[in-house]
C-alpha cells in the first residue's frame, strides 16, 4: 500500500487563514494517508459546472480490512484517555472549523452544488455537533441500583460501545457525517467511516484532516471512500464494528438492518432513513408566516434534505389564498450559480436524481394533478414545480420527491388534515401552523412523527435535541444525551459485599 505524509497546519491564530488542506486524493486510514487499492475511482462531480472535482482511488476489502483492525487495535486506550483528554480534542476540533469555515463551505458547494445560504447553515449545524461533543465524555454516567439481595451492590457502568461504523449520505454531508463521528469520539469509541461517493470530501475525508490536525491518535478515525458493490455490505457484516449508524433510503436501510442481524456477530444499527414529511397549515394559521416557513422548508437545497417539506396540508377555508401567497413567493425565487449569495436554488446533484425527478413530475401530471409552477431543466438546474388538486393517493403525496416538487393537498377540517398527514409509512419529521398554541400542541401529539414542529418547517436539527423517526424512517435518535445511549452500552456488575445464604 502506498502511504504519505499529510501537512498538518494550524489554526491557532484566527486572525490568519490557514493553509488549504490538500491530499484529498487518498484514504485515511490507521492515521495515514494511502492510496486505495480498488482497480476503481471516484470522481465526484461539481453538479453546477459538470467537471470533475478530484480523482480517488477508491478503497477495497484489503483497505476496509485495515480500518477495522486499527480502529480494534486502538480504541482501548482512546477509551481510557481522561475525559478531560478527549474533550479537548473535541474543542481543537470545533476551534479548527471556525477558522476552516470558508473552505469547508466552498467544498459544500463545489462538491454538493449546495447554495451558499444552505451550505453556511449545514456548516453551523456541523459546527454545533462539534460544540456538543465538547462536553460528551462527562455525560456518559453510570448508576447505583437499589437491591433486596442483603450486602450486594448493584451498579450499572456505562462505556463506550467499542468500534463504530458511519455510513453517511450527500445531501446534508458536513453534518450528517459529524452527528455520528463527533459524539462517537468522544464518548471513547473509534469510528470507521463510508463517506457517500458524491461528496467525500465533505462527507468525511475533510474531518479526517480536521482530527488529524487536532491530534486525535492514529487510528481511532479511518475514512474508507468505495463504492457500494465493492465494499458495501463487507462494511457493514464485518466482526469487529459493533453499531453501524446509516442515514439514506429506507431500502437500503432495511438491507444494512438484516446485515446487522446476520453478520457473525449481531451489531446495533441506528438507521434515518426516508420521509414524507407533512406541513399543516389549519384555518387559523397566520398565512404570511407559514408561507414563508413553507418555502425555506420545501425549497431549501432544492428539496434535497431528508427533512423536507414533501407535503403541504392545507385547510380548504384558507387553501386557496395560501396557494396564491405560496406561488408567488417561490416564482421569485433566484435558480443559479450556487456559490452566489443571493442564489436560492442550486442543481440538482446528478443525472440519476434529475431523471428520477422528471418521472415524477410526468407521473403527477398523469395522475391530474395541476401545475401551477414549472419548466423544462438546465443541465442539472430544474426549476421549482408546484402542484395542486393533488390527493394523498398520488405517488408524487406517496414517494419522497427528494428534489423541488411541492404537492399541495386541500382538507375540509382539522381532523382530516391530521388522518392525511399520518397516512404514509414514514414518519421523520412535520409540522403544523395553527394561532392557537394549545390547538398545536394537541395536533403535534397525535402526529406519527419522530419530530413535530409547531408553527415552524419541517427542517429542524438542534444538536442537543433527539433527531430521528418513526415508522420505515428508522430506528434510534440523534444528538444531545440520545447519542450518547446509542454510542454507549451498559455493563451491571454487582458486589457481594456479605455473605449471601443460598437455598441450595
Amino acid at each position: 500500500m502506498t502511504t504519505t505524509k499529510s501537512n498538518r497546519t494550524t489554526s491557532s491564530n484566527p486572525s490568519k487563514s490557514p493553509v488549504p488542506y490538500t491530499g484529498f486524493d487518498r484514504l485515511f486510514i490507521g492515521g495515514r494517508w494511502v492510496t486505495g487499492r480498488s482497480e476503481h475511482k471516484l470522481q465526484p462531480i461539481n453538479p453546477y459546472s459538470r467537471d470533475v472535482i478530484i480523482e480517488i482511488p477508491a478503497a477495497d476489502k484489503r483497505d476496509l480490512e485495515d480500518a477495522y483492525q486499527e480502529a480494534q487495535r486502538t480504541q482501548v486506550a482512546w477509551a481510557e484517555a481522561l475525559p478531560s483528554e478527549r474533550s479537548l480534542i473535541m474543542r481543537r476540533a470545533a476551534d479548527i472549523m471556525d477558522a476552516r469555515r470558508e473552505e469547508m463551505i466552498s467544498w459544500s458547494i463545489r462538491e454538493a452544488g449546495s447554495p451558499r445560504k444552505k451550505a453556511m447553515l449545514e456548516w453551523k449545524a456541523a459546527r454545533d455537533v462539534m460544540e456538543q461533543a465538547v462536553s460528551a465524555p462527562y455525560g456518559a454516567q453510570g448508576r447505583i441500583l437499589p437491591s433486596d439481595i442483603p450486602g450486594k451492590e448493584s451498579r450499572v457502568y456505562r462505556r463506550p460501545v467499542g468500534v463504530v461504523a458511519v455510513v453517511s449520505p450527500w445531501d446534508f454531508a458536513l453534518n450528517l457525517a459529524n452527528r455520528s463521528i463527533a459524539p462517537a469520539l468522544a464518548l471513547g469509541n473509534a469510528v470507521v467511516l463510508k463517506p457517500p461517493s458524491n461528496t467525500p470530501v465533505t462527507g468525511g475525508l475533510i474531518f479526517a484532516k480536521i482530527f488529524e490536525e487536532a491530534g486525535l491518535p492514529a487510528g481511532v478515525f479511518s475514512v474508507v471512500a468505495g463504492s457500494a458493490s465493492e465494499i458495501g455490505d463487507a462494511f457493514v457484516s464485518h466482526p469487529i464494528p459493533r453499531v453501524i449508524t446509516f442515514t439514506g433510503s429506507t431500502k437500503a436501510g432495511r438491507h444494512i438492518g438484516e446485515l446487522t442481524m446476520t453478520s457473525p456477530i449481531m451489531k446495533r444499527a441506528s438507521l434515518e432513513l426516508g420521509g414524507n414529511n407533512p406541513l399543516v397549515v389549519l384555518d387559523d394559521a397566520d398565512l404570511e408566516l407559514a408561507v414563508k416557513a413553507a418555502v425555506f422548508g420545501k425549497f431549501l437545497n432544492s428539496g434535497q434534505i431528508c427533512m423536507s417539506i414533501n407535503r403541504l396540508i392545507v385547510d380548504e377555508r384558507v387553501h386557496d389564498e395560501f396557494v396564491n401567497r405560496f406561488v408567488d413567493r417561490v416564482r421569485n425565487l433566484k435558480i443559479g450559480d450556487p456559490n452566489q449569495a443571493d442564489t436560492d436554488i442550486g442543481p440538482i446533484i446528478n443525472e440519476a436524481q434529475l431523471n428520477s425527478h422528471i418521472k415524477h413530475i410526468q407521473k403527477a401530471h398523469q395522475e391530474s394533478a395541476r401545475q401551477l409552477l414549472g419548466g423544462n431543466p438546465d443541465g442539472l438546474m430544474l426549476p421549482p414545480h408546484v402542484f395542486v388538486d393533488v390527493n394523498n393517493q398520488m405517488s408524487v403525496a406517496r414517494e419522497e420527491m427528494f428534489g423541488p416538487i411541492a404537492s399541495i393537498i386541500k382538507v375540509r377540517n382539522e381532523a382530516e388534515a391530521l388522518q392525511v398527514a399520518n397516512d404514509t409509512e414514514y414518519g421523520l419529521s412535520s409540522a403544523v401552523f395553527t394561532r392557537d398554541e394549545g390547538r398545536g400542541l394537541r395536533f403535534a401529539r397525535s402526529m406519527q412523527a419522530g419530530m413535530t414542529h409547531i408553527n415552524d418547517q419541517t427542517v429542524n436539527d438542534l444538536a442537543n435535541a433527539p433527531f430521528g423517526g418513526e415508522k420505515n424512517s428508522g430506528i434510534g435518535r440523534f444528538g444531545g444525551d440520545w447519542a450518547i445511549e446509542e454510542f454507549t452500552t451498559d455493563h451491571w456488575i454487582t458486589v457481594q459485599q456479605a455473605p449471601r445464604t443460598y437455598p441450595l
